[in-house]
């Protein structure tokens, strides 16, 4: 390349500190970007992987995740400005799930707090999002720094979940709650030792972990899990596979269910909480925060659409298919925003942008649907119904212990 030359274009997207682990076990050289870094879209194939979480235990690198440290005298006062939920209630060692928005109410981005102490929080996010968070934290007197690449970090996830971490030599795991966070250590049987925070949190809708770590600790712990758990059908997994866990369990993604009203570029396309249905995290109650008067109003007025979930005739899933009022397909009433075919609910589900009219539980829309049949495409017009959400939710998800399996 000449000297000086524009390197922009050319550069390598980053690699977690599992990397070279994953390297080792991918099968189909499958990768795809995720918030500047590589990471697996697929290791073997997405049906193997899928059945791991439901049946047994995956592993999933969730290094990218954009991790920010929230410390100084008034990190509760801002963290309750910037987010929708309460955060006074949010006490040490515990995790909650929270949406921010800007003044119009449109959201921003969706994200977990972690309590690491008195006036000390972790918010990760998938996106980045620090511009934002330090022009919101004019006036305050906290400190927000970008931790990404200080910290590894591994979901393990299934109903198998606790079994394999206690094996692998994390003793207690058993007693950690949902949305609680606790300070363990890995202690191998095969040799190796490593502190870990481990939060029980996840994904997949399932029983599930995370785990953070020190990036120079990353090997030790994948090979602990890996040597422990690949006779005990552990299965590293890619996003693919993720993805139809999480929509089976009802789960937004940015970009994919929302764009954030910071990056859209026509207006009308940013969405409020409301009518994403995560009116459970806006409280009122608590005190001003960024969009509170947006969202008032909007509550006022009712919603004029809502994301809601669809049960589809048939099993081609309904990808980015649009909606209508009836089989005619003369009048539009909203669209799919992910869908998927699900194997466990033996189901085909999707999560869908609909109009106020058609948002109540029992109501039929119709989908229109494109079949490749032998390089032949076929228009098909097919009932949806819309259902509660999630389409999936065992009772292990939350069991304190969880069964030994």
């Amino acid at each position: 390349m000449t000297p000086g030359a524009d390197t922009h274009f050319t550069r390598p997207l980053l690699r977690t500190p599992f990397h070279e682990r994953q390297m080792r076990v991918s099968q189909v050289d499958s990768f795809v970007p995720w918030s500047g870094y590589t990471t697996v879209d697929v290791f073997t194939s997405v049906e193997q992987e899928y059945f791991a979480i439901r049946n047994s235990s995956s592993l999933y690198d969730v290094s990218p995740m954009v991790k920010y440290r929230i410390r100084g005298p008034d990190a509760l006062r801002y963290l309750n400005r910037l987010c929708t939920r309460d955060i006074r209630k949010l006490r040490p060692g515990r995790v909650a799930y929270t949406v921010w928005c800007d003044d119009a109410g449109m959201l921003i981005d969706d994200g977990t707090v972690f309590c690491l102490g008195e006036s000390d929080y972790r918010l990760c996010t998938g996106e980045w999002q620090l511009d934002w968070l330090r022009a919101s934290a004019i006036g305050f007197d906290v400190v927000i720094r970008d931790e990404t690449a200080d910290l590894a970090a591994l979901a393990v996830q299934g109903p198998t979940a606790a079994h394999l971490l206690k094996g692998a030599g994390i003793a207690g795991i058993e007693r950690l709650k949902p949305f609680e966070h606790g300070e363990f250590r890995l202690t191998a049987p095969a040799g190796g030792s490593a502190p870990l925070m481990v939060s029980r949190t996840g994904f997949t809708g399932d029983l599930g972990y995370e785990l953070w770590m020190s990036p120079g600790d990353a090997t030790t712990v994948w090979d602990a899990l890996m040597g422990f758990g690949t006779s005990r059908a552990l299965r590293p997994i890619g996003s693919r596979a993720l993805n139809m866990a999480r929509i089976e369990a009802g789960f937004i993604l940015p970009r994919v269910d929302f764009t954030s009203a910071a990056h859209s570029l026509f207006p009308g396309t940013e969405r409020s909480p409301l009518e994403l249905g995560l009116a459970w995290l806006v409280d009122f109650g608590k005190g001003h925060f960024t969009g509170r008067r947006a969202l008032l109003a909007e509550q006022a007025r009712g919603p004029r659409r809502q994301l809601v979930g669809l049960d589809i005739e048939g099993t081609k899933p309904a990808y980015q298919a649009l909606l209508y009022t009836d089989r005619t397909g003369r009048r539009e009433c909203g669209s799919v925003t992910s869908a998927t075919w699900s194997p466990t609910c033996k189901r085909n589900l999707a999560l869908a942008m609909v109009a106020a009219p058609y948002i109540a539980e029992g109501s039929i829309v119709w989908a229109e649907i494109y079949l490749n049949r032998e390089l032949q495409w076929q228009r098909r017009m097919v009932r949806a119904r819309v259902v509660p959400r999630p389409f999936f939710a065992p009772e292990r998800r939350r069991a304190t212990p969880p069964a030994d399996f």
